[in-house]
């Protein structure tokens, strides 16, 4: 297909130009909203797509896409044996659009995200990966194209395979991959931009790596021109024509072809861009400018530029843990579900002096309003002078809320968190009331982490985050709690330890992992409470046992008698492996602190 040998050969002294966007071309060529993939197989349509093809190769593509980007088990609602003969159809189509133009063009392999189903796991998704490169190298194809990802672990196991078994054949294999970000530069998983293209540059597997769709050429400028340009693999720039407008019931994108050149002439000069082309919105107009105007030129890769070698040189450790070598206490304050404060504030002035290292504040636990829990931490803090520490969940805010909410509580000196996915909202509510859940607690651990690089290098946030270990798979949980320190985390708080059994699970996960971790202690005050917080708050696993502690009907001092005996107990429990204790008091009674602590 091309008179040079391979595609590595040819960047080594081009820049290479791609096609465009393949489906939103087809969708307006044809005034259909049927998947293009569709075609692939349908004789009476396969000329479309092989009409498109020559089209961008006519235009000045150098590497055209196969029509394969929706082509899974799940989007084409089929089986892989169906799936495999719609990239065989889609392949054919390729290589006679490349013969019939006469042109050198390379043809890659285009694999698009396969969505997480009922039925299909990550494992399962992995292996279906793997299987669409099988088919694309049974063909003869050797560049395989994964686009619009989020993140690179959904992928990187099926492309080791790949690479591995061709490099025992001696067949070259030329992988790309491509993320999308929004204008903010942040992936649908919470990866910032530079941190999805580290990982990349890391896996030796991937060649030529970077981003497309999600964003115009104008804000696809803006992210790549800040991050450090990739030493030992290629940068991919393939972003949108525009953003999209509905019309008439219709998406559409902007028609601004020479704009979009001009930002591509500076992706592929000040910014190093080595292949350059369109993802939505994008058509042959667009390449043949960016063939015509672009140059080509290839140059040497500088590892970093001098302004992002700064760093700052000295570094504040706000952390509640710094310079502590005895366990720590951490106290539970939940903020109040109308304006007042009162009694939180009374409380929070009766733990002054007791030796409590952070209070921490739930965000709105159980999915129910509550004052905000950083602006509740910023009024403690105020008052008393203590360490404080917001809890901050993904429920209820997207990216631009929670990076506005980390900013806006650095500047009120605000600077540890515990970071958690958050409670569903209740079913009752769901009619009014929306979830965000953008991602999980990894996935906003890895924005705090990429904002301590970006914004906070000289006074960076400390956050921890939570352990379930009442999960009946405690291997799914001790694997997600590497995830989250793999992320950044430096502690975790544990859901409340009622048993010889739930210590036993924490301290496994502590041997085998190395947390630091905080075990949680609610010392539960009445016979009432007991029950309620077996049967209504997920999470706690009080059993009958406990409930059957507490006398009914008994006053309030031999309730809170109760349970100050019960903390020591799970404080001795844990004592061979606890870094500390996080006290969740019901209905903020933290006069009870002073008798737990004196009698341990």
């Amino acid at each position: 297909m091309n008179t040079i040998h391979t595609l590595a050969q040819y960047l080594n002294h081009s820049k290479l130009i791609t096609d465009g966007s393949f489906g939103t071309y087809y969708a307006d060529q044809f005034d259909t909203n049927e998947m293009p993939e569709l075609a692939n197989t349908d004789t009476a349509k396969a000329e479309r797509v092989r009409t498109i093809h020559k089209e961008y190769i006519d235009a000045g593509a150098k590497l055209i896409r196969t029509n394969t980007f929706a082509t899974n088990t799940v989007l084409l609602n089929t089986d892989l044996d169906s799936v495999v003969k719609n990239i065989d159809a889609a392949v054919t189509l390729a290589k006679e659009a490349v013969c019939s133009c006469k042109k050198d063009c390379f043809i890659a392999g285009d694999i698009g995200p396969i969505p997480m189903t009922e039925g299909l796991d990550a494992d399962a998704v992995q292996e279906q990966y793997y299987q669409l490169g099988k088919a694309f190298l049974k063909n003869d194809i050797d560049i395989l194209n994964f686009e619009t990802f989020s993140e690179l672990t959904q992928i990187l196991p099926a492309i080791k395979r790949l690479k591995q078994e061709m490099a025992e054949t001696g067949r070259p294999l030329f992988v790309m991959v491509q993320f999308s970000v929004n204008q903010f530069g942040y992936s649908a998983a919470g990866l910032s931009a530079g941190k999805l293209l580290s990982q990349a540059q890391t896996a030796d597997e991937i060649d030529a790596a970077g981003f497309n769709c999600g964003v115009g050429p104008g804000h696809m400028e803006q992210i790549i021109s800040k991050l450090k340009q990739p030493v030992g693999t290629y940068l991919i720039s393939l972003p949108n024509a525009g953003y999209p407008q509905r019309i008439r019931n219709r998406i559409c994108f902007s028609k601004h072809p020479e704009y979009f050149q001009t930002k591509a002439a500076e992706l592929t000069g000040k910014d190093g861009v080595d292949i350059i082309g369109g993802c939505c919105g994008t058509t042959p107009q667009f390449i043949k400018l960016l063939a015509a105007g672009l140059d080509l030129a290839q140059t040497p890769k500088t590892a970093e530029t001098p302004a992002q070698q700064e760093r700052p040189q000295t570094i504040q450790d706000r952390s509640f843990f710094a310079g502590a070598p005895r366990k720590l206490i951490a106290v539970e304050l939940a903020p109040p579900a109308t304006a007042n404060d009162e009694k939180l504030l009374e409380a929070a002035h009766m733990l002054e002096g007791l030796g409590v290292d952070v209070l921490t504040f739930p965000d709105s636990p159980s999915g129910r309003t509550r004052i905000d829990s950083v602006l509740m931490a910023g009024k403690v803090h105020r008052e008393t002078g203590m360490c404080v520490m917001p809890h901050i969940c993904c429920r209820d805010k997207n990216a631009i809320a929670m990076r506005s909410t980390f900013l806006g509580a650095h500047i009120n000196d605000i600077h540890n968190f515990l970071i958690i996915t958050g409670d569903p909202v209740p079913t009752l509510a769901r009619q009014t009331t929306k979830a965000v859940f953008n991602f999980d607690a990894v996935g906003l651990m890895n924005i705090a982490q990429d904002m301590n690089v970006e914004s906070f290098a000289d006074c960076p946030l400390t956050y921890g985050g939570a352990i379930n270990q009442g999960r009946r798979n405690l291997d799914v949980e001790i694997r997600r709690v590497i995830r989250k320190m793999e992320a950044g985390a430096s502690f975790f708080l544990t859901q409340p330890i009622f048993t010889a059994e739930a210590a036993d699970r924490v301290r496994r996960i502590r041997n085998e992992t190395g947390a630091r971790i905080l075990c949680g202690i609610m010392p539960l005050v009445s016979h009432k409470n007991a029950l309620f917080m077996k049967n209504e708050i997920a999470g706690v696993m009080v059993t009958d046992e406990i409930v059957a502690r507490y006398p009914e009907n008994a006053d309030r001092e031999t309730g809170e008698a109760v349970g100050v005996a019960l903390a020591r107990e799970v404080m001795q429990l844990t004592a061979d492996f606890a870094d500390g204790y996080y006290f969740s008091f019901p209905f903020n009674r933290v006069s009870m602190l002073t008798e737990i602590l004196q009698k341990v």
